[in-house]
């Protein structure tokens, strides 16, 4: 049997020949997330703002949203929002936080259900206090910053820092456009973005990776061969496992997104939106700022293998 590939093992594709081109692209992207997310911010969660989410489903086949409208609002709540939210009996309730505490928050629950009664199903109920919700967003804060710096320490010492250098620029390239999207279109960011965010760090991290292990043996067994060069050919040597692992995960992230349903829906195109950014950093981003930084080739010698001035022919 044939291995499975999705381009030829041949190829020679001078992807650093676009690197000037990308980076331009990269660098406006970036700059736009970044001015983006400081005039419009995120659209937070209960999990990050407070407050109660009260997910319920209507016996009916559809749902009356402004009749639950009505009963919701007359209990004089302050902050209310009322959704759709995936099938069309099914409804999202969001309530801010109400002046009073924890016992106020608590107390919410209590008046939504008094005012709805026994109509319909309580699928879900969250509530998070001010404190809790402070409390998230820093520990969300440190999990993202924790896991680059870790990623930092790891390629330093597996491989040399100017690879670090590039794995992380591709890491913070990542997690900026990925904030700047969820800021432009005012998706929800909650808990589960955070956790897809870590999930696309690792995703990338481990794109990268690959790329790099065959860097350092084509820099063992090609001596002479100039740097740009040298980072095309293991670009390409690695593309058909590059491409095969991400179409694989795209299909079941697709999925996920059709059939998984609201509740996962944010994360799931937070995971589709970085599987695509995090491939096309690990080429695009990560090389190009390793060869900027260039690498010393005294570094393996001892280990390297028969010099050779071309690659062969498979």
């Amino acid at each position: 049997m044939k291995p499975l590939r999705l381009v030829p093992a041949d190829t020679r594709i001078a992807f650093l020949s676009l690197r000037k081109f990308c980076f331009i692209i990269s660098s406006a992207l970036a700059t736009a997330s970044i001015i983006v997310f400081l005039v419009l911010g995120l659209n937070f969660g209960i999990d990050f703002k407070g407050g109660t989410l009260i997910e319920i489903q209507t016996r009916g086949d559809v749902a009356d949203i402004s009749s639950i409208r009505k009963k919701v609002g007359s209990i004089g709540l302050n902050d209310v929002q009322i959704q759709e939210f995936g099938a069309e009996n099914e409804v999202l309730i969001r309530v801010g936080q109400q002046t009073g505490g924890e016992k106020a928050q608590q107390g919410v629950i209590e008046k939504v259900k008094g005012a709805l009664g026994n109509t319909v199903d309580y699928r879900r109920v969250e509530v998070v206090g001010p404190t809790v919700s402070g409390e998230l967003i820093q520990s969300g804060i440190i999990a993202v910053f924790s896991a680059i710096f870790a990623v930092l320490i790891y390629i330093w010492f597996r491989f040399e820092w100017q690879f670090s250098a590039g794995a992380v620029a591709a890491l913070v390239h990542d997690v900026i456009l990925t904030i700047g999207l969820f800021s432009i279109l005012q998706l929800e960011f909650n808990l589960s973005i955070i956790a897809a965010i870590l999930t696309i760090v690792g995703y990338s991290l481990n794109d990268t990776v690959v790329v790099f292990d065959r860097v350092r043996e084509n820099l063992r067994k090609y001596k002479k061969m100039p740097l740009n060069e040298l980072l095309d050919l293991s670009i390409n040597h690695t593309l058909s496992r590059t491409l095969l692992t991400s179409l694989s995960t795209l299909l079941a992230l697709f999925a996920l997104y059709i059939f998984g349903g609201e509740v996962i829906r944010g994360f799931t195109f937070a995971m589709i939106w970085g599987v695509v950014v995090g491939t096309y950093s690990s080429v695009y981003i990560a090389s190009p700022i390793l060869f900027i930084l260039g690498v010393k080739r005294e570094w393996n010698v001892g280990t390297a293998a028969k010099e050779i001035e071309k690659p062969a022919t498979s």
